[in-house]
Protein backbone atom coordinates (compact mmCIF):
# COMPACT_ATOMS: atom_id res chain seq x y z
CA UNK A 1 0.00 0.00 0.00
CA UNK A 2 1.41 3.59 -0.81
CA UNK A 3 1.17 6.07 1.83
CA UNK A 4 0.24 8.64 -0.83
CA UNK A 5 -2.73 7.33 -2.69
CA UNK A 6 -3.91 4.81 0.47
CA UNK A 7 -4.32 2.18 -2.32
CA UNK A 8 -3.36 -1.29 -2.23
CA UNK A 9 -0.21 -2.24 -4.77
CA UNK A 10 2.09 -5.77 -5.18
CA UNK A 11 2.24 -8.19 -7.31
CA UNK A 12 -0.68 -10.93 -8.32
CA UNK A 13 0.63 -13.62 -5.48
CA UNK A 14 2.23 -11.92 -3.35
CA UNK A 15 2.63 -13.02 0.15
CA UNK A 16 -0.62 -15.30 -0.27
CA UNK A 17 -0.30 -19.10 -0.21
CA UNK A 18 -1.19 -21.53 -3.09
CA UNK A 19 -3.57 -23.35 -0.51
CA UNK A 20 -5.21 -19.89 0.54
CA UNK A 21 -5.79 -18.74 -3.22
CA UNK A 22 -7.39 -22.56 -3.78
CA UNK A 23 -9.57 -21.84 -0.75
CA UNK A 24 -10.53 -18.41 -1.84
CA UNK A 25 -11.16 -20.00 -5.78
CA UNK A 26 -13.36 -22.56 -4.02
CA UNK A 27 -15.30 -20.43 -1.55
CA UNK A 28 -16.07 -17.67 -4.90
CA UNK A 29 -17.28 -20.29 -6.99
CA UNK A 30 -19.68 -22.08 -4.19
CA UNK A 31 -20.72 -18.00 -3.78
CA UNK A 32 -21.57 -17.59 -7.28
CA UNK A 33 -23.10 -21.48 -8.17
CA UNK A 34 -24.80 -20.81 -4.69
CA UNK A 35 -26.90 -17.44 -5.74
CA UNK A 36 -27.20 -18.29 -9.79
CA UNK A 37 -29.09 -21.37 -8.14
CA UNK A 38 -31.44 -19.28 -6.25
CA UNK A 39 -31.88 -16.80 -9.05
CA UNK A 40 -33.25 -19.55 -11.25
CA UNK A 41 -36.14 -20.21 -8.20
CA UNK A 42 -36.88 -16.85 -8.27
CA UNK A 43 -37.24 -16.48 -12.00
CA UNK A 44 -40.01 -19.37 -11.81
CA UNK A 45 -43.47 -18.44 -12.57
CA UNK A 46 -44.42 -19.20 -9.38
CA UNK A 47 -41.21 -18.91 -7.39
CA UNK A 48 -40.56 -21.77 -4.60
CA UNK A 49 -38.80 -18.63 -2.41
CA UNK A 50 -40.91 -16.21 -1.17
CA UNK A 51 -38.76 -13.14 0.51
CA UNK A 52 -36.98 -10.56 -0.91
CA UNK A 53 -33.45 -12.02 -2.06
CA UNK A 54 -30.71 -9.77 -2.58
CA UNK A 55 -27.50 -11.23 -4.60
CA UNK A 56 -23.98 -10.29 -4.47
CA UNK A 57 -22.98 -11.93 -7.67
CA UNK A 58 -19.73 -10.06 -8.91
CA UNK A 59 -18.90 -9.14 -5.35
CA UNK A 60 -17.87 -12.34 -4.24
CA UNK A 61 -13.92 -11.73 -4.03
CA UNK A 62 -14.71 -8.88 -1.37
CA UNK A 63 -16.50 -11.50 1.14
CA UNK A 64 -14.06 -14.67 0.56
CA UNK A 65 -10.97 -12.37 0.81
CA UNK A 66 -11.77 -10.93 3.88
CA UNK A 67 -12.65 -14.46 5.60
CA UNK A 68 -10.40 -16.15 4.00
CA UNK A 69 -7.98 -13.73 7.01
CA UNK A 70 -10.76 -14.59 9.87
CA UNK A 71 -10.41 -17.49 12.20
CA UNK A 72 -13.44 -19.63 13.56
CA UNK A 73 -14.05 -17.54 17.06
CA UNK A 74 -13.86 -13.95 14.82
CA UNK A 75 -17.23 -11.92 13.88
CA UNK A 76 -18.91 -10.99 11.19
CA UNK A 77 -21.82 -8.89 10.94
CA UNK A 78 -23.95 -8.91 7.63
CA UNK A 79 -26.59 -7.19 5.51
CA UNK A 80 -29.06 -7.66 3.03
CA UNK A 81 -26.79 -9.05 0.88
CA UNK A 82 -25.59 -11.86 3.39
CA UNK A 83 -25.44 -14.75 1.57
CA UNK A 84 -21.70 -14.45 0.35
CA UNK A 85 -20.37 -13.59 3.73
CA UNK A 86 -22.47 -16.72 5.36
CA UNK A 87 -20.85 -18.87 3.10
CA UNK A 88 -16.94 -17.55 3.47
CA UNK A 89 -17.66 -17.75 7.00
CA UNK A 90 -17.96 -21.56 6.79
CA UNK A 91 -21.88 -21.80 6.79
CA UNK A 92 -23.60 -24.79 5.28
CA UNK A 93 -25.39 -24.24 1.86
CA UNK A 94 -28.21 -26.77 3.30
CA UNK A 95 -29.02 -24.52 5.80
CA UNK A 96 -28.65 -21.46 4.51
CA UNK A 97 -30.88 -22.51 1.27
CA UNK A 98 -33.52 -23.97 4.11
CA UNK A 99 -33.50 -20.37 5.50
CA UNK A 100 -34.18 -18.29 2.09
CA UNK A 101 -37.09 -21.15 1.41
CA UNK A 102 -38.43 -20.48 5.12
CA UNK A 103 -37.79 -23.61 6.19
CA UNK A 104 -37.57 -24.82 9.83
CA UNK A 105 -33.63 -26.62 8.76
CA UNK A 106 -32.63 -23.08 8.13
CA UNK A 107 -30.13 -21.20 10.07
CA UNK A 108 -32.47 -18.80 11.47
CA UNK A 109 -35.17 -21.41 11.77
CA UNK A 110 -36.98 -20.34 8.55
CA UNK A 111 -37.90 -17.21 10.43
CA UNK A 112 -35.17 -14.86 8.92
CA UNK A 113 -34.92 -15.62 5.25
CA UNK A 114 -32.58 -14.23 2.55
CA UNK A 115 -31.80 -11.04 4.91
CA UNK A 116 -31.74 -11.63 8.31
CA UNK A 117 -29.01 -14.57 8.30
CA UNK A 118 -27.81 -15.62 11.76
CA UNK A 119 -25.26 -18.67 12.61
CA UNK A 120 -23.54 -18.07 15.79
CA UNK A 121 -21.80 -21.58 15.62
CA UNK A 122 -19.90 -20.25 12.26
CA UNK A 123 -18.75 -16.72 13.73
CA UNK A 124 -21.82 -14.92 12.01
CA UNK A 125 -24.23 -13.55 14.91
CA UNK A 126 -26.70 -11.82 12.61
CA UNK A 127 -27.29 -10.02 9.51
CA UNK A 128 -29.65 -6.67 9.22
CA UNK A 129 -32.05 -5.42 5.72
CA UNK A 130 -31.24 -1.87 8.67
CA UNK A 131 -28.46 -0.16 6.59
CA UNK A 132 -25.73 0.31 8.68
CA UNK A 133 -27.42 -1.74 11.54
CA UNK A 134 -25.15 -4.12 12.41
CA UNK A 135 -21.86 -1.82 12.15
CA UNK A 136 -22.58 -0.57 16.18
CA UNK A 137 -23.05 -4.00 17.10
CA UNK A 138 -19.98 -5.11 15.47
CA UNK A 139 -18.25 -2.11 17.38
CA UNK A 140 -20.24 -3.62 20.29
CA UNK A 141 -19.13 -6.94 20.12
CA UNK A 142 -14.89 -5.77 19.60
CA UNK A 143 -15.81 -3.72 23.08
CA UNK A 144 -16.73 -6.94 24.63
CA UNK A 145 -13.20 -8.64 23.60
CA UNK A 146 -11.44 -5.91 24.69
CA UNK A 147 -12.68 -5.95 27.86
CA UNK A 148 -12.62 -9.86 27.90
CA UNK A 149 -8.72 -9.27 26.82
CA UNK A 150 -9.16 -11.69 24.08
CA UNK A 151 -8.20 -10.88 20.70
CA UNK A 152 -11.08 -11.67 18.62
CA UNK A 153 -11.74 -9.30 15.51
CA UNK A 154 -15.25 -8.41 14.43
CA UNK A 155 -16.06 -7.72 10.87
CA UNK A 156 -18.79 -5.24 9.83
CA UNK A 157 -19.46 -5.65 5.88
CA UNK A 158 -21.88 -2.83 4.72
CA UNK A 159 -22.27 -1.13 1.71
CA UNK A 160 -22.01 2.58 0.04
CA UNK A 161 -24.76 3.82 1.49
CA UNK A 162 -24.45 3.08 4.70
CA UNK A 163 -21.42 5.69 4.72
CA UNK A 164 -24.75 8.56 4.59
CA UNK A 165 -25.92 7.77 8.06
CA UNK A 166 -24.91 9.21 11.52
CA UNK A 167 -24.24 5.58 13.14
CA UNK A 168 -21.61 4.99 10.82
CA UNK A 169 -19.66 8.11 11.81
CA UNK A 170 -20.44 7.07 15.84
CA UNK A 171 -19.35 4.18 15.11
CA UNK A 172 -15.51 4.55 13.71
CA UNK A 173 -15.28 7.23 15.91
CA UNK A 174 -15.99 5.48 19.03
CA UNK A 175 -13.95 2.38 17.88
CA UNK A 176 -11.03 4.41 16.95
CA UNK A 177 -10.96 6.17 20.54
CA UNK A 178 -11.47 2.93 21.99
CA UNK A 179 -8.83 1.20 19.91
CA UNK A 180 -11.01 -1.44 19.51
CA UNK A 181 -10.39 -4.86 17.39
CA UNK A 182 -12.59 -3.94 14.29
CA UNK A 183 -12.91 -4.49 10.61
CA UNK A 184 -14.82 -2.10 8.89
CA UNK A 185 -15.65 -3.56 5.43
CA UNK A 186 -17.19 -1.12 2.39
CA UNK A 187 -18.14 -2.98 -0.37
CA UNK A 188 -18.52 0.03 -2.86
CA UNK A 189 -20.92 -1.20 -5.96
CA UNK A 190 -20.94 2.57 -6.68
CA UNK A 191 -25.09 2.45 -6.52
CA UNK A 192 -27.27 2.47 -3.30
CA UNK A 193 -30.17 0.90 -4.27
CA UNK A 194 -30.66 2.55 -7.92
CA UNK A 195 -29.16 5.79 -6.76
CA UNK A 196 -25.33 6.27 -8.14
CA UNK A 197 -22.41 7.02 -5.41
CA UNK A 198 -21.96 10.25 -7.02
CA UNK A 199 -25.85 11.10 -6.25
CA UNK A 200 -25.58 10.69 -2.57
CA UNK A 201 -21.83 11.64 -1.51
CA UNK A 202 -19.91 14.84 -1.85
CA UNK A 203 -16.50 13.37 -1.78
CA UNK A 204 -17.14 9.54 -3.02
CA UNK A 205 -13.59 8.69 -1.83
CA UNK A 206 -15.12 6.58 1.07
CA UNK A 207 -11.48 5.35 2.42
CA UNK A 208 -10.58 8.40 2.85
CA UNK A 209 -13.06 9.75 5.64
CA UNK A 210 -10.91 7.24 7.77
CA UNK A 211 -8.65 10.54 8.30
CA UNK A 212 -11.31 12.02 10.50
CA UNK A 213 -11.23 8.95 12.98
CA UNK A 214 -7.11 8.56 13.26
CA UNK A 215 -7.42 4.98 12.00
CA UNK A 216 -5.99 3.50 8.48
CA UNK A 217 -7.93 3.57 5.35
CA UNK A 218 -7.29 1.71 2.20
CA UNK A 219 -8.92 1.09 -1.02
CA UNK A 220 -8.72 -2.36 -2.86
CA UNK A 221 -9.87 -3.65 -6.58
CA UNK A 222 -12.72 -5.35 -4.59
CA UNK A 223 -12.61 -7.85 -7.91
CA UNK A 224 -9.44 -8.80 -6.74
CA UNK A 225 -9.47 -11.53 -3.86
CA UNK A 226 -5.68 -11.26 -3.16
CA UNK A 227 -5.87 -7.68 -3.07
CA UNK A 228 -8.73 -8.11 -0.74
CA UNK A 229 -7.11 -10.65 1.22
CA UNK A 230 -3.73 -8.90 1.76
CA UNK A 231 -5.22 -6.07 2.93
CA UNK A 232 -7.42 -7.45 5.10
CA UNK A 233 -4.83 -9.94 6.90
CA UNK A 234 -2.80 -6.92 7.07
CA UNK A 235 -5.73 -4.75 9.17
CA UNK A 236 -6.54 -8.13 11.08
CA UNK A 237 -3.15 -8.81 12.32
CA UNK A 238 -3.10 -4.98 13.89
CA UNK A 239 -6.11 -5.34 15.12
CA UNK A 240 -5.23 -8.26 16.89
CA UNK A 241 -2.09 -6.58 18.64
CA UNK A 242 -4.72 -3.71 19.93
CA UNK A 243 -3.47 -1.29 17.31
CA UNK A 244 -7.38 -0.22 16.53
CA UNK A 245 -9.47 -0.28 13.26
CA UNK A 246 -8.85 0.10 9.66
CA UNK A 247 -11.44 0.92 7.00
CA UNK A 248 -11.12 -0.58 3.95
CA UNK A 249 -12.94 0.14 0.80
CA UNK A 250 -13.53 -2.66 -1.75
CA UNK A 251 -14.35 -1.35 -5.36
CA UNK A 252 -16.58 -4.03 -6.99
CA UNK A 253 -19.93 -4.14 -8.75
CA UNK A 254 -23.17 -6.15 -8.67
CA UNK A 255 -24.08 -7.76 -11.74
CA UNK A 256 -27.86 -8.83 -10.91
CA UNK A 257 -30.38 -5.82 -9.24
CA UNK A 258 -30.38 -3.97 -6.34
CA UNK A 259 -33.15 -7.00 -5.18
CA UNK A 260 -34.08 -9.72 -7.52
CA UNK A 261 -32.97 -11.45 -10.17
CA UNK A 262 -33.09 -9.09 -13.06
CA UNK A 263 -30.12 -7.22 -14.26
CA UNK A 264 -31.84 -3.79 -14.51
CA UNK A 265 -30.44 -2.17 -17.16
CA UNK A 266 -33.94 -1.47 -18.47
CA UNK A 267 -34.59 0.94 -16.26
CA UNK A 268 -32.05 3.99 -17.19
CA UNK A 269 -29.92 3.55 -13.87
CA UNK A 270 -26.87 2.17 -15.48
CA UNK A 271 -26.03 0.98 -18.90
CA UNK A 272 -25.35 -2.05 -21.00
CA UNK A 273 -21.98 -0.84 -21.09
CA UNK A 274 -21.11 -0.37 -17.70
CA UNK A 275 -22.37 -3.98 -16.78
CA UNK A 276 -20.60 -5.39 -19.26
CA UNK A 277 -17.12 -4.00 -18.36
CA UNK A 278 -17.76 -5.09 -15.15
CA UNK A 279 -18.87 -8.66 -15.62
CA UNK A 280 -15.73 -8.55 -17.98
CA UNK A 281 -13.65 -8.11 -14.87
CA UNK A 282 -15.28 -11.02 -13.24
CA UNK A 283 -13.48 -12.27 -10.06
CA UNK A 284 -13.48 -16.04 -10.33
CA UNK A 285 -12.01 -15.73 -13.64
CA UNK A 286 -9.55 -13.27 -12.53
CA UNK A 287 -8.03 -15.76 -9.95
CA UNK A 288 -8.65 -18.61 -12.31
CA UNK A 289 -6.35 -17.30 -14.93
CA UNK A 290 -3.55 -16.46 -11.43
CA UNK A 291 -3.67 -19.76 -10.09
CA UNK A 292 -3.20 -21.65 -13.71
CA UNK A 293 -0.02 -19.08 -14.85
CA UNK A 294 0.77 -19.63 -11.24
CA UNK A 295 1.49 -23.46 -11.49
CA UNK A 296 -1.30 -23.60 -9.01
CA UNK A 297 -3.98 -25.47 -10.38
CA UNK A 298 -4.69 -26.79 -13.60
CA UNK A 299 -7.20 -26.52 -15.71
CA UNK A 300 -8.66 -30.22 -15.05
CA UNK A 301 -8.66 -29.10 -11.43
CA UNK A 302 -10.44 -26.22 -11.66
CA UNK A 303 -13.39 -28.09 -13.62
CA UNK A 304 -13.28 -30.16 -10.91
CA UNK A 305 -13.69 -27.97 -8.39
CA UNK A 306 -16.78 -26.35 -10.37
CA UNK A 307 -18.44 -30.05 -10.55
CA UNK A 308 -17.95 -30.13 -6.70
CA UNK A 309 -19.38 -26.89 -6.09
CA UNK A 310 -22.78 -27.61 -8.50
CA UNK A 311 -23.06 -31.40 -6.66
CA UNK A 312 -23.10 -29.26 -3.18
CA UNK A 313 -25.74 -26.44 -4.21
CA UNK A 314 -27.80 -29.54 -5.74
CA UNK A 315 -27.95 -31.12 -2.66
CA UNK A 316 -28.57 -27.80 -0.69
CA UNK A 317 -31.65 -27.56 -2.70
CA UNK A 318 -32.72 -31.41 -2.47
CA UNK A 319 -32.22 -30.75 1.59
CA UNK A 320 -34.26 -27.52 1.66
CA UNK A 321 -37.35 -28.91 -0.12
CA UNK A 322 -37.90 -31.87 1.84
CA UNK A 323 -37.20 -29.68 4.72
CA UNK A 324 -40.35 -28.91 6.44
CA UNK A 325 -42.43 -25.65 6.78
CA UNK A 326 -42.48 -23.78 10.83
CA UNK A 327 -45.69 -24.94 12.86
CA UNK A 328 -47.84 -22.20 13.08
CA UNK A 329 -48.17 -22.95 16.30
CA UNK A 330 -44.81 -21.86 17.12
CA UNK A 331 -44.50 -18.46 16.00
CA UNK A 332 -44.64 -16.66 19.33
CA UNK A 333 -41.32 -19.12 20.49
CA UNK A 334 -38.16 -17.49 19.95
CA UNK A 335 -39.48 -13.89 20.40
CA UNK A 336 -39.69 -11.81 23.66
CA UNK A 337 -42.31 -8.91 24.85
CA UNK A 338 -41.78 -5.49 25.87
CA UNK A 339 -44.30 -4.39 28.52
CA UNK A 340 -44.99 -0.67 28.96
CA UNK A 341 -47.14 1.28 31.63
Amino acid sequence: MTEETGRATGGPATAVSGAVMEHMYVTMLRIRLFEEQVAGLLEQPEPEIRCPCHLCIGEEAVAAGVCASLRPDDYVFSTHRSHGHYIAKGGDLRSLMAEILGRVDGCSRGRGGSMHLADPSIGLPGSSAIVAGTVPVAVGAALAAWIRGTDTVSVAFFGDGATNEGVWYESLNFASLRKLPVLFVCENNLYSTHMHVSSTLADTDISRKASMFDMPGVTVDGNDVLQVYRAARKAIEAARRGEGPTLIEASTYRWRGHVGPNYDIDKGLRSKDELDNWMARCPIKTLAACLCEEGIASAGELTTWEEDARREVAAALDFARVSPLPDPEEVTRHVFTVETG
